[in-house]
């Protein structure tokens, strides 16, 4: 029996599982007595996962086993030049509309409203969602897990279901307990949490659910639908049981793993020769040199634990999609929102989600342990902590810098596709650059339905990104064209095999050249001094033209 069948056995919740059998004899007498339609338009499966690696899955060469996730590589298409936008909101925002984060007024973060209107804290109404768009194809649509693209937990205009969605499960914020989530809804009601509760497994559940009743509806018109886990974004929570699965696994250290990584990407073709693995992050101690060892490799080990679960989920969910035999004409995108995440939690950093949950994060009153110091051990519900920095290095192998950066450490993902009736190749990787703007422009090509210029009265900005679609079918070349990202004051221009960044704090532009150098190491700003300032003068343009400026320092266009 499959391990996330056994979970499903071995629940508490009687009533729950007596309505999931109840479903499950529904789909099967449906499928058993009726012929399904033939839905000549794709079923569209849009995941993405939570402050994850470039390099975690088994299937970009890490070591933490994800056999779900590599079944779809290894029948579908890898991208190794995918990109989202850096951090976790602006990413969603991206993805969702198919713009830049900052034309959505989410160029910062959910609830930070400022006068300037790249940075409004929610969505507004001159974008619309991919469920939007595709509804008007007569697709039904789907979601479970994180939304974050409104703070406003009061009025639901920018919730999902006011933002396209028929069905809905999940949070409205940005991260939180994994035992206890607070304020989980079920369409726009709040509903309680049970003992035996953990979010990445209620995820994958509730899409199963989803799924098959929409099939036992005797619908014949397709589905979009959008699974945003939570996981493995911190705190480090997971299943005690899940955790020992790990014990051991990271003993060799961070340095060790670091080049064992890199050289099994080699293997795969993630990485070919042009590649160095770039150089311990000079911050963060050699292995050998680290006082507290234990707690350090139970960080890790958690980490691995919430990658378990996502796993075991995403295996839920395209087996649901097998046993309604809508498998093969179901284009699945899986990828995640920024690259390995460095930040150090504090109590400041606790108190700020305390507000923004409304106080609910602990059980039963007991205290939070928030800590990164090894006073504290992760993974129980009572305690609050991250990954922290020196196991993200290994987590972005092998690019430099982390989530928040525009370097290629925190906007590079990794980007899984599969769909057996829509594409000729077959356990293929793929080099062409793409981001995050070309999934809207994709579903569109792939449903049929037309992008609206105008929606609910609202005039609606135009897409900006390019369709995957002869990308996926074939392997044909995109066009080339350029492109931006900006967060934080972190700013990147990629045109061809040029990039320039700016990174925040250094105070200066830097050039490389990714052909030649893909882990950028070299700055070759003075040596192409018209290479850069032509590539600086393409980004301010498209600064000002997509809502980052204005901003706060920069009120006024140059002349």
């Amino acid at each position: 029996m499959p391990e996330y069948m056994n979970q499903v056995m071995s629940s508490k919740d009687h009533k729950s599982r007596l309505i999931t059998i109840a479903v499950a004899i529904k789909v099967l007498m449906f499928c058993c007595c009726c012929s399904p339609k033939k839905i000549q338009k794709p079923n569209i499966l849009l995941i993405m996962t939570d402050d994850m690696g470039y390099s975690d899955l088994s299937c970009y060469g890490g070591e933490i086993s994800t056999p779900n996730i590599d079944g779809l590589a290894e029948n579908g298409i890898r991208f190794t030049q995918f990109y989202n936008t850096a951090r976790c909101c602006p990413s969603r925002a991206s993805l969702m509309t198919g713009l830049h984060p900052h034309q959505t007024g989410l160029g910062g973060m959910t609830g930070n409203s400022t006068i300037y209107p790249g940075y409004q804290g929610e969505i507004s109404f001159e974008c619309v969602t991919i469920a939007e768009a595709l509804k008007t194809a007569g697709y039904s649509t789907y979601m479970t897990g994180k939304w974050h693209l409104t703070g406003d937990r009061k009025n639901r205009r920018n919730w999902p279901v006011q933002r396209g969605f028929d069905r809905y499960f999940g949070t409205l914020e940005g991260g939180g307990n994994f035992f206890r989530p607070n304020e989980l809804l079920l369409g726009n009601e709040q509903i309680e949490v049970e003992d035996g509760f953990y979010y990445t497994d209620q995820i994958g559940r509730y899409t199963q659910k989803f799924i098959e009743e929409h099939v036992a509806s005797g619908r014949d018109n397709p589905f979009f639908f959008y699974v945003a886990f939570t996981a493995p974004h911190f705190p480090l929570h997971a299943p005690d049981s899940s955790i020992q699965k790990f014990k051991g696994k990271f003993n060799e250290g961070w340095d060790v793993l670091r080049d064992q990584r890199f050289r099994r990407m080699l293997e795969l073709g993630i990485v070919d020769d042009r590649f160095k693995l770039s150089q311990r992050d000079p911050s963060i101690p050699a292995w050998q040199d680290e006082e507290h060892k234990e707690w350090e490799l139970r960080r890790m080990e958690v980490y691995a634990a919430q990658m378990y679960h996502m796993d075991l989920a995403v295996g839920r969910i395209v087996a649901a999609l097998e046993r309604t035999g809508l498998k093969d004409n179901t284009l699945i995108m899986f990828l995640s929102d920024n690259g390995g995440c460095a930040e150090k939690i504090t109590m400041r950093w606790y108190n700020f989600l305390q507000r923004l949950m409304g106080g609910r994060y602990t059980k039963d009153g007991d205290s939070v342990l928030v800590s990164n110091t090894p006073t504290v051990m992760p993974g129980a519900e009572n305690t609050f902590q991250s990954v922290g920095k020196s196991w993200a290095n290994l987590q972005n192998t092998p690019f430099r810098k982390y989530k928040h950066y525009t370097l290629q450490g925190g906007i590079a993902t990794p980007l899984v596709v599969h769909w057996p009736e829509g594409t000729k190749l077959k356990n293929e990787i793929l080099n062409q650059p793409g981001y995050l703007p070309d999934i809207m422009a994709t579903c569109l090509d792939v449903s049929g339905a037309d992008y609206p210029l105008k929606y609910h009265e609202h005039d609606i900005l135009p897409p900006e990104g390019q369709s995957l679609l002869p990308v996926i079918r074939n392997g044909d070349e995109l066009r080339e064209r350029k492109m931006f990202w900006e967060h934080g004051g972190n700013k990147a221009v990629r045109n061809g095999n040029w990039k320039l960044v700016f990174t925040r704090g250094k105070k200066q532009w830097e050039l490389f050249n990714l052909k030649d150098d893909p882990i950028e190491q070299k700055d070759l700003a003075a040596e192409y001094p018209e290479m850069a300032e032509a590539l600086q003068r393409d980004w301010e343009e498209w600064a000002w033209r997509t809502h980052v400026y204005p901003k706060k320092g920069k009120e006024k266009k140059p002349n």
